[in-house]
């Protein structure tokens, strides 16, 4: 079984280094680098609050009004810009939906969407404010991919190689403290493995791999081979991270801050049967339901989704294969 170091605990890892030390001085230095860059927004400048000064008349808040932004976003690459367009993740994902799929989905801008507090990050917002379908409306689009990095530094590492890839993109904004330092530079459709697991493996994304990381160490105690996969990239997915994983592990787990359907869980279907393969799999996800709204470490307790919580699942599941 492989084990990253800093999984293992055994012996410090390397680690990617972050290129800029905030995302808001990442955007400050590729703003710089590339004219073409525009940042917008819809009153939403919690991550980008000192970008109205450096980026001048390239920085343009068009108020709370989601379709506008889009529209305009759109409007803007067709003239040659790049928009990296902020908004709260539930209304722009569902209330400008449609100008996101028409607008920039099948005209294949190169518009940038950051959503922000996707999932769980909602945390004391009701269902109004949760963005659990996210994932499936995003990567429903064509041509449309997906990020969703697992904390600050994983969104450092990526930023510079989305924000110059020509596809639109969605972004599942999370810029939270890392569980861990990331081993691999980001690379778009490939997954960061930290370990391989013959008896489990984790397969994660976002903010639950901060759970999943600390889940796994709880599972070695137990005497279990467990592998950690951070997904990056839900669209395009790494088929091969979870195929490889799905061959190796007795068990797969899935575990996201999301409705079961259209996320992580139905793209690890569509990989096994696409591949042929029949493997017992143990989704953790939000099945049919919208989550308690609660200060986040209170949500993930209730709601079941914090490393004791996760590491007590998988081992029930095991003891009934």
């Amino acid at each position: 079984m492989y084990v990253d170091d800093a999984v293992s605990g055994q012996g410090p890892s390397t680690g990617a280094v972050a290129p800029f030390p905030s995302y808001e001085a990442g955007l400050t230095t590729l703003l710089a680098r590339d004219d073409r860059l525009i940042v917008m927004t819809a009153e939403n400048r919690a991550a980008i609050r000192g970008l109205p000064t450096v980026a001048g008349p390239r920085f343009i808040d068009v108020g709370i009004c989601e379709q506008t932004l889009v529209g305009a976003a759109a409007g803007l690459a067709l003239r040659g810009r790049v928009p990296i367009v902020h908004a709260l993740a539930t209304f722009l994902t569902m209330r400008a939906f449609e100008f996101i799929r028409t607008d920039v989905g099948i005209a294949g801008l190169p518009v940038k969407l950051v959503g922000g507090f996707p999932g769980f990050l909602s945390e004391a917002n009701g269902p109004t404010h949760q963005a659990i379908e996210d994932v499936a409306l995003m990567r429903g689009i064509p041509g449309m991919k997906v990020w969703c990095p697992a904390d600050e530094q994983d969104l450092l590492l990526g930023l510079d190689a989305v924000l110059s890839d020509p596809a639109p993109w969605y972004l599942r904004y999370h810029a939270g403290p890392a569980a861990t330092t990331h081993h691999a530079p980001f690379e778009i459709g490939r997954a960061e493995v930290f370990s391989e697991g013959t008896d489990v493996t984790l397969l994660t994304y976002g903010l639950l791999f901060g759970e999943c990381f600390r889940a796994a160490s709880m599972l070695r105690t137990h005497g279990l081979s467990v592998g950690l996969v951070n997904l990056r990239t839900l669209k395009p997915i790494d088929r091969g991270a979870i195929l490889t994983a799905a061959r190796r592990s007795a068990l797969l787990v899935t575990v996201e801050d999301h409705f079961l359907t259209g996320g992580l869980f139905s793209i690890l279907a569509e990989a096994l049967i696409t591949a042929g393969l029949a493997v017992p799999v143990l989704p953790l996800a939000l099945d049919e339901r919208w989550f308690k709204p609660a200060l986040l470490p209170d949500v993930l307790a209730y709601e079941g989704f914090t490393a004791e919580s996760i590491a007590d699942r998988v081992l029930r599941r095991l003891s009934q294969l």
